[in-house]
């Protein structure tokens, strides 16, 4: 059967991260363009409960900064046709002068090396599929720097630099590489997170934002993107809420 022949529904898709925000998000997207789903995420409850609501997914529980688990994950499909490297995450927001290194080495594990990881280990399948499709989430933050975002922007730019060079190495091979690059996205626990649990930092973010984006609007993106003609490559797609102009001119209602 041809690339062109197959239909949606025949194929595979991987996402990682997928227990929450914009990974679960895809999921539910790339499940209702009627592919089969796998969920993957270190949170096992989580994805466990949403593939059981999905119609054709199923989960397994993932740790990307794990070489060895990813090369068993690979190993277990018997089909890879679209992989979507959205695992990922910031800590803190401190100056250059005085970040903590262990932050940027586990932001650099994950956004960085983590889609190295799966990349490499489901490219061969992707391959394979003749018509694969490899989707890195990276972030505006990976297309300009911003004050006390060294760490992450840092960790971006290397996923935006992944996606970049596989392209080149890529062409004239059946997988596309497809970047999606969000701004100001509010979505369960980002924030959070980056500010281990403090509140009212985290919710300093959008203050005065009327409408940041959601996690199903870059899901909806990402879905857009994936189910283009075979022909057709999404290079890199920035997509930021309408009161965001770049990383540092945000319009607040305050």
């Amino acid at each position: 059967m041809t690339a062109e022949a197959r239909t949606a529904d025949a194929r595979t898709a991987v996402v990682t991260g997928a227990s929450s925000g914009i990974g679960a998000a895809t999921a539910r997207q790339l499940s209702a363009a009627g592919y089969r789903v796998v969920l993957t995420a270190r949170r096992k409850e989580r994805i466990e409960e949403l593939a059981a609501s999905l119609p054709n997914a199923e989960a397994y529980p993932l740790d990307v900064t794990d070489r060895a688990a990813v090369d068993a994950f690979a190993a277990s499909l018997d089909r890879c046709d679209v992989l979507v490297n959205n695992a990922g995450g910031a800590l803190g927001a401190d100056p250059v002068a005085t970040g903590d290194p262990a932050d940027w080495r586990a932001m650099y594990e994950v956004n960085v090396l983590g889609t190295l990881n799966t990349t490499q280990a489901l490219l061969p399948a992707l391959t394979a599929s003749g018509d694969g499709t490899v989707v890195v989430l990276s972030s505006t933050a990976g297309l300009g720097t911003y004050e006390g975002g060294g760490g992450y922007v840092a960790a971006k730019h290397g996923a935006h630099v992944i996606a970049e060079t596989l392209r080149l190495e890529l062409c004239g091979r059946p997988v596309r590489v497809i970047e999606i690059a969000p701004g100001m996205v509010k979505t369960e626990g980002f924030a959070t997170t980056r500010f281990r649990g403090d509140g009212a930092k985290a919710a300093k973010v959008y203050e005065g934002v009327a409408a940041p984006l959601e996690a199903d609007d870059v899901a909806d993106t990402i879905a857009w993107a994936v189910t283009r003609p075979s022909h057709v490559n999404i290079d890199l797609l920035v997509v930021r809420p309408r009161a965001q102009a770049s990383n540092s001119k945000v319009y607040r209602e305050l």
